[in-house]
Protein backbone atom coordinates (compact mmCIF):
# COMPACT_ATOMS: atom_id res chain seq x y z
CA UNK A 1 0.00 0.00 0.00
CA UNK A 2 2.58 2.07 0.57
CA UNK A 3 3.93 2.41 -2.74
CA UNK A 4 0.63 3.08 -4.23
CA UNK A 5 0.23 5.86 -1.57
CA UNK A 6 3.51 7.14 -3.13
CA UNK A 7 2.43 6.75 -6.61
CA UNK A 8 -0.34 9.23 -6.06
CA UNK A 9 1.40 11.87 -4.27
CA UNK A 10 3.32 11.79 -7.12
CA UNK A 11 0.91 12.29 -9.54
CA UNK A 12 0.09 15.01 -7.27
CA UNK A 13 2.85 16.26 -7.40
CA UNK A 14 2.82 15.98 -11.57
CA UNK A 15 -0.53 18.00 -12.03
CA UNK A 16 0.64 20.20 -9.29
CA UNK A 17 3.35 21.26 -11.72
CA UNK A 18 0.47 22.23 -14.42
CA UNK A 19 -1.61 24.51 -11.73
CA UNK A 20 1.22 26.22 -10.34
CA UNK A 21 2.68 26.24 -13.68
CA UNK A 22 6.28 24.85 -12.61
CA UNK A 23 8.12 21.97 -11.20
CA UNK A 24 9.97 24.00 -8.87
CA UNK A 25 6.91 25.26 -6.87
CA UNK A 26 6.68 24.94 -2.92
CA UNK A 27 3.43 22.19 -3.54
CA UNK A 28 5.43 20.35 -6.30
CA UNK A 29 8.34 19.99 -4.45
CA UNK A 30 6.38 19.26 -1.09
CA UNK A 31 4.23 15.99 -2.62
CA UNK A 32 7.38 14.93 -3.92
CA UNK A 33 9.50 15.06 -0.56
CA UNK A 34 6.65 12.94 0.75
CA UNK A 35 6.56 10.70 -1.61
CA UNK A 36 9.82 9.62 -1.49
CA UNK A 37 9.13 9.13 2.35
CA UNK A 38 6.45 7.17 2.23
CA UNK A 39 8.07 4.66 -0.67
CA UNK A 40 10.76 4.15 1.81
CA UNK A 41 8.71 3.92 4.96
CA UNK A 42 9.33 0.55 6.68
CA UNK A 43 6.17 0.59 8.25
CA UNK A 44 2.53 0.30 6.47
CA UNK A 45 1.05 3.72 5.97
CA UNK A 46 -2.29 2.57 6.64
CA UNK A 47 -1.79 1.89 10.15
CA UNK A 48 -0.64 5.39 10.86
CA UNK A 49 -3.15 8.86 12.03
CA UNK A 50 -2.82 11.66 10.79
CA UNK A 51 -0.57 12.92 13.55
CA UNK A 52 1.33 9.87 13.08
CA UNK A 53 2.32 10.66 9.45
CA UNK A 54 3.18 14.46 10.55
CA UNK A 55 5.69 13.45 12.69
CA UNK A 56 7.44 12.16 9.21
CA UNK A 57 9.93 13.85 7.77
CA UNK A 58 8.69 15.92 4.93
CA UNK A 59 4.72 15.25 5.59
CA UNK A 60 2.68 18.10 6.57
CA UNK A 61 -0.80 18.37 7.61
CA UNK A 62 -2.61 18.66 4.45
CA UNK A 63 -0.68 15.80 2.59
CA UNK A 64 -1.21 13.34 5.63
CA UNK A 65 -5.44 14.14 5.26
CA UNK A 66 -5.24 13.35 2.00
CA UNK A 67 -3.17 9.81 2.19
CA UNK A 68 -6.00 9.07 5.56
CA UNK A 69 -8.50 10.05 3.07
CA UNK A 70 -7.54 8.14 0.92
CA UNK A 71 -7.07 4.93 2.86
CA UNK A 72 -10.57 5.61 4.47
CA UNK A 73 -12.12 6.34 1.05
CA UNK A 74 -10.25 4.95 -1.45
CA UNK A 75 -9.91 8.09 -3.50
CA UNK A 76 -8.84 12.03 -2.94
CA UNK A 77 -10.86 14.51 -3.95
CA UNK A 78 -8.23 17.02 -4.70
CA UNK A 79 -6.24 14.50 -7.06
CA UNK A 80 -9.85 13.32 -9.02
CA UNK A 81 -10.58 17.08 -9.14
CA UNK A 82 -7.01 17.49 -10.93
CA UNK A 83 -7.44 14.16 -12.99
CA UNK A 84 -10.81 15.99 -14.92
CA UNK A 85 -9.10 18.96 -15.31
CA UNK A 86 -5.98 17.75 -16.70
CA UNK A 87 -6.17 14.07 -18.44
CA UNK A 88 -3.78 11.63 -18.85
CA UNK A 89 -3.66 12.18 -22.90
CA UNK A 90 -3.25 15.86 -21.65
CA UNK A 91 -0.46 15.41 -19.12
CA UNK A 92 1.43 12.75 -21.82
CA UNK A 93 2.32 16.18 -23.68
CA UNK A 94 4.73 17.52 -20.95
CA UNK A 95 7.00 14.38 -21.99
CA UNK A 96 8.03 16.26 -25.41
CA UNK A 97 11.04 18.40 -24.65
CA UNK A 98 10.47 22.27 -24.40
CA UNK A 99 6.94 21.44 -23.76
CA UNK A 100 6.64 23.22 -19.67
CA UNK A 101 3.45 23.56 -17.62
CA UNK A 102 2.82 26.40 -18.46
CA UNK A 103 3.17 26.04 -22.34
CA UNK A 104 0.98 23.01 -22.47
CA UNK A 105 -1.62 25.14 -20.53
CA UNK A 106 -1.07 28.12 -22.74
CA UNK A 107 -1.29 25.35 -25.75
CA UNK A 108 -4.55 24.02 -24.35
CA UNK A 109 -6.43 27.55 -23.76
CA UNK A 110 -5.45 29.44 -26.93
CA UNK A 111 -5.30 26.44 -29.29
CA UNK A 112 -7.26 23.80 -27.79
CA UNK A 113 -4.51 21.38 -27.81
CA UNK A 114 -5.63 18.36 -25.33
CA UNK A 115 -3.59 15.67 -27.40
CA UNK A 116 -0.55 14.39 -28.68
CA UNK A 117 -2.62 13.63 -31.98
CA UNK A 118 -4.03 17.89 -31.71
CA UNK A 119 -0.41 18.80 -30.96
CA UNK A 120 0.85 16.93 -33.94
CA UNK A 121 -2.33 18.80 -36.14
CA UNK A 122 -1.25 22.30 -34.52
CA UNK A 123 2.63 21.92 -36.14
CA UNK A 124 0.86 20.58 -39.70
CA UNK A 125 -1.14 23.93 -39.74
CA UNK A 126 1.79 26.06 -38.60
CA UNK A 127 -0.46 26.90 -35.28
CA UNK A 128 2.09 27.37 -32.58
CA UNK A 129 4.90 29.83 -34.24
CA UNK A 130 2.63 32.88 -33.80
CA UNK A 131 2.50 31.94 -29.77
CA UNK A 132 4.96 33.84 -27.78
CA UNK A 133 8.47 32.76 -27.63
CA UNK A 134 7.31 30.02 -29.89
CA UNK A 135 8.82 30.10 -33.86
CA UNK A 136 9.81 27.72 -37.05
CA UNK A 137 12.81 26.03 -35.14
CA UNK A 138 10.35 26.23 -31.79
CA UNK A 139 7.85 23.66 -34.41
CA UNK A 140 10.66 21.41 -35.59
CA UNK A 141 11.92 20.55 -32.02
CA UNK A 142 8.54 19.27 -30.74
CA UNK A 143 7.98 17.60 -33.52
CA UNK A 144 11.02 15.95 -33.59
CA UNK A 145 10.15 14.85 -29.83
CA UNK A 146 7.28 13.44 -30.59
CA UNK A 147 8.54 11.17 -33.14
CA UNK A 148 12.13 10.49 -31.10
CA UNK A 149 9.42 9.26 -28.14
CA UNK A 150 7.00 7.66 -30.36
CA UNK A 151 4.35 9.75 -28.74
CA UNK A 152 1.76 8.58 -31.71
CA UNK A 153 -0.41 6.32 -33.08
CA UNK A 154 -2.57 3.66 -30.74
CA UNK A 155 0.53 2.01 -29.40
CA UNK A 156 1.29 3.82 -26.44
CA UNK A 157 3.92 2.25 -24.32
CA UNK A 158 5.08 2.89 -20.59
CA UNK A 159 8.37 3.42 -19.73
CA UNK A 160 10.28 0.47 -17.46
CA UNK A 161 10.46 2.41 -14.57
CA UNK A 162 6.59 3.05 -14.47
CA UNK A 163 5.86 -0.48 -15.51
CA UNK A 164 8.46 -1.71 -13.18
CA UNK A 165 7.28 -0.55 -10.20
CA UNK A 166 3.80 -1.71 -10.78
CA UNK A 167 4.56 -5.02 -11.43
CA UNK A 168 6.75 -5.70 -8.06
CA UNK A 169 3.57 -3.81 -6.55
CA UNK A 170 1.38 -6.57 -7.98
CA UNK A 171 3.41 -9.50 -7.66
CA UNK A 172 4.27 -8.42 -3.66
CA UNK A 173 0.66 -8.57 -3.62
CA UNK A 174 -0.17 -11.68 -5.02
CA UNK A 175 2.83 -13.71 -3.13
CA UNK A 176 1.13 -11.93 -0.05
CA UNK A 177 -1.56 -14.05 -0.58
CA UNK A 178 -1.96 -17.08 1.07
CA UNK A 179 -3.96 -19.08 -2.39
CA UNK A 180 -0.91 -17.95 -4.19
CA UNK A 181 2.19 -20.64 -4.49
CA UNK A 182 4.63 -18.37 -6.99
CA UNK A 183 3.90 -15.55 -8.64
CA UNK A 184 5.94 -13.71 -11.29
CA UNK A 185 5.81 -10.66 -14.16
CA UNK A 186 6.38 -11.77 -17.75
CA UNK A 187 6.27 -10.41 -21.20
CA UNK A 188 8.13 -7.62 -22.16
CA UNK A 189 8.89 -6.52 -19.08
CA UNK A 190 10.56 -9.71 -18.19
CA UNK A 191 12.75 -9.28 -21.17
CA UNK A 192 13.06 -5.91 -19.70
CA UNK A 193 12.23 -4.17 -22.50
CA UNK A 194 12.60 -0.17 -22.06
CA UNK A 195 8.68 0.21 -22.38
CA UNK A 196 5.80 -1.99 -22.55
CA UNK A 197 2.66 -2.06 -23.81
CA UNK A 198 0.83 -3.57 -21.03
CA UNK A 199 2.27 -6.32 -17.81
CA UNK A 200 1.41 -9.95 -18.02
CA UNK A 201 1.57 -11.69 -14.66
CA UNK A 202 1.66 -15.68 -14.30
CA UNK A 203 0.76 -17.24 -10.81
CA UNK A 204 0.04 -20.51 -9.60
CA UNK A 205 -3.24 -21.32 -7.49
CA UNK A 206 -5.33 -24.30 -6.50
CA UNK A 207 -8.05 -21.39 -5.82
CA UNK A 208 -7.71 -18.74 -8.64
CA UNK A 209 -11.35 -17.74 -8.09
CA UNK A 210 -9.90 -16.22 -4.37
CA UNK A 211 -6.81 -15.08 -6.26
CA UNK A 212 -9.20 -13.48 -8.99
CA UNK A 213 -11.19 -11.65 -6.32
CA UNK A 214 -7.92 -10.30 -4.53
CA UNK A 215 -6.70 -8.70 -7.70
CA UNK A 216 -9.05 -6.81 -9.01
CA UNK A 217 -9.16 -5.26 -5.47
CA UNK A 218 -5.47 -4.04 -5.25
CA UNK A 219 -5.13 -0.44 -4.33
CA UNK A 220 -3.69 0.17 -8.06
CA UNK A 221 -6.58 -1.25 -9.74
CA UNK A 222 -8.35 2.03 -10.98
CA UNK A 223 -11.17 -0.36 -13.70
CA UNK A 224 -11.38 -3.76 -14.59
CA UNK A 225 -11.54 -4.50 -17.77
CA UNK A 226 -12.68 -8.31 -17.32
CA UNK A 227 -12.79 -10.57 -14.11
CA UNK A 228 -12.67 -14.57 -15.15
CA UNK A 229 -11.58 -18.01 -13.24
CA UNK A 230 -7.83 -18.71 -15.34
CA UNK A 231 -7.92 -14.47 -16.69
CA UNK A 232 -8.36 -11.11 -15.39
CA UNK A 233 -7.37 -8.02 -16.92
CA UNK A 234 -7.59 -3.79 -14.89
CA UNK A 235 -6.41 -1.00 -15.57
CA UNK A 236 -4.15 1.17 -13.27
CA UNK A 237 -4.44 4.75 -12.48
CA UNK A 238 -2.18 5.40 -15.51
CA UNK A 239 -4.32 3.48 -17.98
CA UNK A 240 -1.70 0.59 -18.23
CA UNK A 241 -3.62 -2.21 -18.39
CA UNK A 242 -2.25 -5.33 -16.51
CA UNK A 243 -2.86 -9.06 -17.40
CA UNK A 244 -2.68 -11.91 -14.49
CA UNK A 245 -3.25 -15.87 -15.30
CA UNK A 246 -3.28 -18.36 -13.57
CA UNK A 247 -2.03 -21.61 -14.16
CA UNK A 248 -1.43 -25.10 -12.86
CA UNK A 249 1.94 -26.13 -11.10
CA UNK A 250 2.86 -28.48 -13.53
CA UNK A 251 2.47 -26.08 -16.32
CA UNK A 252 4.46 -23.27 -14.49
CA UNK A 253 7.83 -23.62 -16.59
CA UNK A 254 5.80 -23.67 -19.90
CA UNK A 255 3.76 -20.91 -19.14
CA UNK A 256 6.19 -17.83 -18.19
CA UNK A 257 8.38 -19.45 -21.28
CA UNK A 258 5.36 -18.76 -23.08
CA UNK A 259 3.95 -15.80 -22.14
CA UNK A 260 8.03 -13.96 -21.76
CA UNK A 261 9.51 -14.79 -25.23
CA UNK A 262 9.07 -12.29 -27.80
CA UNK A 263 6.86 -13.33 -30.87
CA UNK A 264 9.85 -14.64 -32.95
CA UNK A 265 11.32 -16.06 -30.17
CA UNK A 266 8.56 -18.19 -29.66
CA UNK A 267 7.92 -19.23 -33.14
CA UNK A 268 11.76 -20.16 -33.53
CA UNK A 269 11.42 -22.45 -30.29
CA UNK A 270 8.12 -24.08 -31.65
CA UNK A 271 9.79 -24.89 -34.58
CA UNK A 272 12.29 -27.00 -33.24
CA UNK A 273 9.69 -28.78 -31.28
CA UNK A 274 8.06 -29.30 -34.73
CA UNK A 275 11.28 -30.46 -36.14
CA UNK A 276 11.20 -33.45 -33.18
CA UNK A 277 7.57 -34.22 -33.78
CA UNK A 278 6.34 -32.21 -30.64
CA UNK A 279 4.54 -29.04 -29.65
CA UNK A 280 4.89 -26.37 -27.59
CA UNK A 281 2.30 -24.03 -26.01
CA UNK A 282 1.67 -22.34 -22.48
CA UNK A 283 0.70 -25.84 -20.80
CA UNK A 284 3.67 -28.24 -22.32
CA UNK A 285 6.55 -29.15 -24.58
CA UNK A 286 4.64 -32.65 -25.88
CA UNK A 287 4.54 -35.48 -28.48
CA UNK A 288 2.41 -34.56 -31.34
CA UNK A 289 0.86 -38.42 -31.55
CA UNK A 290 0.94 -39.60 -27.76
CA UNK A 291 0.09 -36.28 -26.31
CA UNK A 292 2.58 -37.30 -23.37
CA UNK A 293 4.26 -34.19 -21.56
CA UNK A 294 8.12 -34.26 -22.33
CA UNK A 295 8.97 -31.02 -20.27
CA UNK A 296 6.24 -28.47 -18.71
CA UNK A 297 7.65 -27.69 -15.22
CA UNK A 298 10.40 -25.90 -15.81
CA UNK A 299 11.89 -23.51 -18.48
CA UNK A 300 15.41 -25.07 -17.88
CA UNK A 301 14.09 -28.83 -18.82
CA UNK A 302 12.35 -27.40 -22.06
CA UNK A 303 15.32 -26.09 -22.95
CA UNK A 304 17.22 -28.86 -22.33
CA UNK A 305 14.50 -30.68 -24.02
CA UNK A 306 15.34 -28.96 -27.04
CA UNK A 307 18.84 -29.20 -26.93
CA UNK A 308 19.38 -25.81 -26.02
CA UNK A 309 20.92 -24.05 -23.22
CA UNK A 310 19.11 -22.11 -21.08
CA UNK A 311 18.23 -18.51 -22.57
CA UNK A 312 18.18 -15.96 -20.23
CA UNK A 313 15.16 -13.86 -20.23
CA UNK A 314 16.15 -10.40 -21.54
CA UNK A 315 17.63 -12.24 -24.68
CA UNK A 316 14.40 -14.21 -25.71
CA UNK A 317 14.05 -11.30 -28.75
CA UNK A 318 14.48 -13.36 -31.88
CA UNK A 319 17.91 -11.61 -32.63
CA UNK A 320 20.16 -15.11 -32.82
CA UNK A 321 19.88 -16.30 -29.43
CA UNK A 322 18.17 -19.72 -30.34
CA UNK A 323 20.88 -20.83 -32.56
CA UNK A 324 23.13 -19.38 -29.86
CA UNK A 325 21.70 -21.30 -27.19
CA UNK A 326 21.52 -24.13 -29.60
CA UNK A 327 25.55 -23.88 -30.11
CA UNK A 328 26.29 -23.51 -26.21
CA UNK A 329 27.58 -19.65 -27.99
CA UNK A 330 25.69 -17.13 -25.68
CA UNK A 331 28.03 -15.10 -23.60
CA UNK A 332 27.96 -16.27 -20.03
CA UNK A 333 25.25 -14.26 -18.56
CA UNK A 334 26.10 -11.37 -15.94
CA UNK A 335 24.93 -11.56 -12.65
CA UNK A 336 24.93 -8.75 -9.61
CA UNK A 337 27.27 -11.17 -7.74
CA UNK A 338 29.64 -10.39 -10.09
CA UNK A 339 29.76 -6.98 -9.82
CA UNK A 340 33.17 -5.85 -7.77
CA UNK A 341 33.30 -2.10 -7.43
CA UNK A 342 30.72 0.77 -8.39
CA UNK A 343 32.16 3.59 -10.01
CA UNK A 344 29.09 6.18 -10.22
CA UNK A 345 27.96 7.48 -7.26
CA UNK A 346 26.75 10.92 -5.76
CA UNK A 347 26.06 12.12 -1.88
CA UNK A 348 24.70 14.95 -0.77
CA UNK A 349 28.25 16.83 -1.57
CA UNK A 350 26.46 16.83 -4.92
CA UNK A 351 23.59 19.10 -4.90
CA UNK A 352 20.85 16.76 -6.40
CA UNK A 353 22.55 14.06 -3.77
CA UNK A 354 19.98 12.68 -0.75
CA UNK A 355 22.16 10.56 1.41
CA UNK A 356 25.34 11.55 2.94
CA UNK A 357 28.75 11.13 2.01
CA UNK A 358 29.31 8.57 4.99
CA UNK A 359 26.28 7.03 4.77
CA UNK A 360 26.78 6.21 1.00
CA UNK A 361 30.28 4.41 2.11
CA UNK A 362 28.86 2.63 4.62
CA UNK A 363 26.15 1.01 2.22
CA UNK A 364 28.72 0.52 -0.28
CA UNK A 365 30.99 -1.16 2.25
CA UNK A 366 27.57 -3.14 3.27
CA UNK A 367 27.23 -4.90 -0.32
CA UNK A 368 30.82 -6.20 0.10
CA UNK A 369 31.74 -3.91 -2.98
CA UNK A 370 35.87 -4.10 -3.17
CA UNK A 371 36.07 -0.41 -4.44
CA UNK A 372 33.66 2.54 -5.31
CA UNK A 373 34.11 5.87 -6.59
CA UNK A 374 32.28 8.73 -5.48
CA UNK A 375 31.70 10.86 -7.90
CA UNK A 376 30.11 14.11 -7.53
CA UNK A 377 29.36 16.66 -10.01
CA UNK A 378 31.69 18.67 -11.60
CA UNK A 379 31.95 22.60 -11.24
CA UNK A 380 29.83 23.34 -15.32
CA UNK A 381 27.19 21.61 -13.79
CA UNK A 382 26.34 25.43 -11.68
CA UNK A 383 23.16 24.21 -9.32
CA UNK A 384 25.03 20.85 -8.32
CA UNK A 385 28.82 20.89 -8.89
CA UNK A 386 31.53 21.35 -6.98
CA UNK A 387 33.84 23.97 -6.84
CA UNK A 388 37.30 23.32 -6.79
CA UNK A 389 37.74 24.07 -3.52
CA UNK A 390 35.10 22.09 -2.29
CA UNK A 391 36.55 19.31 -4.37
CA UNK A 392 39.73 19.69 -2.00
CA UNK A 393 37.68 19.60 1.12
CA UNK A 394 35.97 16.97 0.22
CA UNK A 395 39.81 15.09 -0.73
CA UNK A 396 40.52 15.64 2.89
CA UNK A 397 36.68 13.97 4.46
CA UNK A 398 37.40 10.94 2.15
CA UNK A 399 41.24 10.75 3.75
CA UNK A 400 39.78 10.13 7.19
CA UNK A 401 37.06 8.13 6.07
CA UNK A 402 38.77 5.64 4.49
CA UNK A 403 40.39 3.89 7.80
CA UNK A 404 36.75 2.66 8.21
CA UNK A 405 36.82 0.87 5.00
CA UNK A 406 39.96 -1.80 5.16
CA UNK A 407 38.55 -4.16 2.83
CA UNK A 408 36.80 -1.11 0.07
CA UNK A 409 38.95 1.20 -2.13
CA UNK A 410 37.45 4.12 -2.08
CA UNK A 411 38.59 6.41 -5.34
CA UNK A 412 37.61 10.04 -4.94
CA UNK A 413 36.35 10.64 -8.38
CA UNK A 414 34.00 12.98 -10.61
CA UNK A 415 31.10 12.90 -12.73
CA UNK A 416 32.65 15.41 -15.49
CA UNK A 417 29.96 17.65 -18.13
CA UNK A 418 30.85 17.05 -21.47
CA UNK A 419 30.98 20.43 -23.08
CA UNK A 420 29.75 21.30 -26.35
CA UNK A 421 33.34 21.31 -28.08
CA UNK A 422 34.11 17.64 -26.15
CA UNK A 423 36.03 19.14 -23.19
CA UNK A 424 35.60 18.82 -19.40
CA UNK A 425 35.40 20.81 -16.14
CA UNK A 426 38.79 21.82 -14.34
CA UNK A 427 42.21 22.21 -15.76
CA UNK A 428 44.38 19.41 -16.63
CA UNK A 429 46.47 19.55 -13.56
CA UNK A 430 43.18 20.02 -11.35
CA UNK A 431 42.12 16.87 -13.00
CA UNK A 432 44.83 14.67 -11.65
CA UNK A 433 43.30 15.51 -7.87
CA UNK A 434 40.71 12.65 -8.95
CA UNK A 435 41.55 9.03 -9.09
CA UNK A 436 38.59 8.47 -11.59
CA UNK A 437 36.94 10.45 -13.73
CA UNK A 438 33.22 9.56 -15.70
CA UNK A 439 32.11 12.28 -18.59
CA UNK A 440 28.60 13.07 -19.35
CA UNK A 441 26.59 14.89 -21.88
CA UNK A 442 24.04 17.17 -19.44
CA UNK A 443 23.66 20.07 -21.76
CA UNK A 444 23.28 20.47 -25.92
CA UNK A 445 21.00 17.49 -26.30
CA UNK A 446 20.04 19.33 -30.08
CA UNK A 447 23.13 19.13 -31.49
CA UNK A 448 23.84 17.39 -35.02
CA UNK A 449 24.79 14.04 -35.49
CA UNK A 450 28.24 15.02 -36.85
CA UNK A 451 28.55 17.57 -33.36
CA UNK A 452 27.17 15.06 -30.90
CA UNK A 453 29.75 12.53 -32.14
CA UNK A 454 32.68 15.02 -32.39
CA UNK A 455 31.99 16.08 -28.49
CA UNK A 456 31.73 12.64 -27.68
CA UNK A 457 34.83 11.41 -28.80
CA UNK A 458 36.72 14.57 -27.92
CA UNK A 459 36.28 13.23 -24.16
CA UNK A 460 37.02 9.63 -25.14
CA UNK A 461 40.41 11.08 -25.84
CA UNK A 462 41.16 12.98 -22.65
CA UNK A 463 43.46 11.07 -20.79
CA UNK A 464 41.63 12.42 -17.50
CA UNK A 465 38.73 10.30 -18.72
CA UNK A 466 38.03 7.09 -17.50
CA UNK A 467 34.34 6.12 -18.87
CA UNK A 468 31.85 7.83 -20.43
CA UNK A 469 28.42 8.04 -18.71
CA UNK A 470 25.06 7.69 -19.81
CA UNK A 471 25.70 7.91 -23.56
CA UNK A 472 22.87 9.13 -24.89
CA UNK A 473 21.60 11.01 -21.92
CA UNK A 474 18.20 9.73 -22.88
CA UNK A 475 15.23 9.65 -20.21
CA UNK A 476 13.30 6.85 -21.09
CA UNK A 477 9.20 8.22 -21.83
CA UNK A 478 10.75 12.14 -21.41
CA UNK A 479 13.78 12.96 -22.75
CA UNK A 480 15.17 11.67 -26.53
CA UNK A 481 18.31 10.80 -26.20
CA UNK A 482 21.29 12.47 -28.70
CA UNK A 483 22.30 11.27 -32.15
CA UNK A 484 25.58 9.43 -32.91
CA UNK A 485 27.20 7.52 -34.66
CA UNK A 486 27.88 5.00 -32.47
CA UNK A 487 30.05 3.09 -34.82
CA UNK A 488 32.75 5.91 -35.00
CA UNK A 489 32.31 5.83 -30.68
CA UNK A 490 33.17 2.40 -30.21
CA UNK A 491 36.06 2.99 -32.47
CA UNK A 492 37.20 5.63 -30.54
CA UNK A 493 36.41 3.86 -27.03
CA UNK A 494 38.90 0.52 -28.28
CA UNK A 495 41.64 3.07 -29.60
CA UNK A 496 41.41 5.11 -26.06
CA UNK A 497 40.70 2.11 -23.67
CA UNK A 498 37.77 4.07 -22.27
CA UNK A 499 35.02 2.35 -21.37
CA UNK A 500 31.59 2.98 -21.81
CA UNK A 501 29.14 2.91 -18.98
CA UNK A 502 25.76 1.26 -18.60
CA UNK A 503 23.94 3.31 -16.12
CA UNK A 504 21.49 1.10 -14.49
CA UNK A 505 18.57 3.55 -13.83
CA UNK A 506 15.46 2.15 -14.87
CA UNK A 507 15.09 6.02 -16.42
CA UNK A 508 18.11 5.94 -18.49
CA UNK A 509 19.11 2.17 -18.69
CA UNK A 510 22.05 3.54 -21.11
CA UNK A 511 23.72 2.44 -23.27
CA UNK A 512 20.25 1.09 -24.74
CA UNK A 513 20.62 -3.09 -25.33
CA UNK A 514 20.11 -2.43 -28.93
CA UNK A 515 23.08 -0.13 -28.99
CA UNK A 516 24.85 -2.89 -26.95
CA UNK A 517 23.94 -5.75 -29.23
CA UNK A 518 25.39 -4.02 -31.88
CA UNK A 519 28.96 -3.76 -30.16
CA UNK A 520 28.36 -7.32 -29.51
CA UNK A 521 31.30 -8.98 -31.40
CA UNK A 522 33.95 -5.76 -30.40
CA UNK A 523 35.84 -7.56 -28.09
CA UNK A 524 38.48 -4.52 -27.78
CA UNK A 525 35.44 -2.20 -26.08
CA UNK A 526 35.61 -1.82 -22.40
CA UNK A 527 32.29 -1.40 -20.42
CA UNK A 528 31.13 -0.36 -17.14
CA UNK A 529 28.22 -0.58 -14.82
CA UNK A 530 26.96 1.91 -12.62
CA UNK A 531 24.30 2.69 -10.00
CA UNK A 532 24.47 6.12 -10.65
CA UNK A 533 23.18 5.94 -7.32
CA UNK A 534 22.20 9.31 -5.50
CA UNK A 535 20.90 7.34 -2.37
CA UNK A 536 21.45 4.71 -0.66
CA UNK A 537 18.72 2.61 -1.74
CA UNK A 538 20.04 3.44 -5.12
CA UNK A 539 22.55 1.12 -5.09
CA UNK A 540 19.81 -1.26 -5.44
CA UNK A 541 19.75 -0.17 -9.29
CA UNK A 542 22.80 -2.83 -9.96
CA UNK A 543 19.91 -4.88 -10.75
CA UNK A 544 18.92 -3.16 -13.50
CA UNK A 545 22.19 -2.93 -15.27
CA UNK A 546 23.34 -6.56 -14.73
CA UNK A 547 19.88 -6.72 -16.74
CA UNK A 548 20.53 -4.21 -18.98
CA UNK A 549 23.79 -6.04 -20.03
CA UNK A 550 22.42 -9.44 -20.35
CA UNK A 551 19.86 -7.74 -22.67
CA UNK A 552 22.62 -6.50 -25.02
CA UNK A 553 25.14 -9.86 -24.85
CA UNK A 554 27.77 -7.95 -23.13
CA UNK A 555 30.43 -10.44 -21.61
CA UNK A 556 31.39 -10.39 -18.42
CA UNK A 557 35.22 -10.31 -19.09
CA UNK A 558 34.65 -6.92 -20.94
CA UNK A 559 33.30 -5.15 -17.73
CA UNK A 560 35.99 -3.38 -16.01
CA UNK A 561 34.26 -3.18 -12.51
CA UNK A 562 33.89 -7.39 -12.20
CA UNK A 563 37.67 -7.39 -12.08
CA UNK A 564 39.15 -7.96 -9.08
CA UNK A 565 40.45 -5.04 -7.38
CA UNK A 566 44.32 -5.34 -7.94
CA UNK A 567 43.35 -5.73 -11.68
CA UNK A 568 40.61 -2.61 -11.90
CA UNK A 569 43.10 -0.51 -9.59
CA UNK A 570 46.50 -1.34 -12.08
CA UNK A 571 44.43 -0.33 -15.03
CA UNK A 572 43.60 3.17 -13.79
CA UNK A 573 46.93 3.54 -12.46
CA UNK A 574 45.84 4.07 -8.82
CA UNK A 575 48.50 4.21 -6.10
CA UNK A 576 47.33 4.90 -2.59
Amino acid sequence: MNAEAARLLQELANLTKLVEGSPQSFKVRAYEKAAGVIRDLPSPIEDMSIADMQKLDGIGKATASKLREWIDTGSIEKLDVLRREFPAAFVELTKIPGLGPKTVVMLRDVLGVNTVDDLRDALDEQALRGLPGMGEKTETKIRKGIDRLGLHGKDRRTPIAVAMELAVEFVTGLRQLPQVDRAMYCGSLRRFSDTVGDVDITAVSQHPDAVMDAFVNFPAVRSVIARGTTKSSVLTAGDLQVDLRVVPEDSWGAAILYFTGSKAHNIELRQRAIDRGWTLNEYSLADVDSGAVIASRTEEEIYRALDMVLVPPEMREGVGEVAAAAADALPDPLVVADIRGDLHVHSTWSGDGRSSLQDMLDAAHGRGLSYVAMTEHAEDLAINGLSRQRVLEMASVLEELRPKYPAMTVLQGAELNIGRDGSVDYDADFLTVFDWCVASVHSHFDLSVSEQTERIIGALHNPAVHAIGHLTGRKIGTRPGISLDFDAVLDAAAETGTALEINSHLQRLDVPADWLRRARDRTDVLWVISTDAHEVSEFDNITWGAAQARRGWVPKAQVVNTWPAEEFLSWIGYEP
